[in-house]
């Protein structure tokens, strides 16, 4: 999974549906995932309101 960073809105919906807490805020408030915890559910990128979130 991979976020596009210039449309993240940085609303959190991501960060709290995550099953692993894969995702972070970066210093620019832009959410970021831990490829190393990421288990490609999916979850993330059905959840985010505005497609920020893509499978590699």
């Amino acid at each position: 999974m991979k976020v596009n960073q210039k449309k993240c809105i940085g609303c959190g919906t991501c960060v709290s549906i995550c099953p692993v807490e894969a995702i972070s805020f970066d210093s620019k408030g832009k959410a970021v995932i831990d490829q190393k915890k990421c288990i490609h559910c999916g979850a993330c990128a059905s959840s985010c309101p505005v497609n920020a979130i893509d499978w590699d």
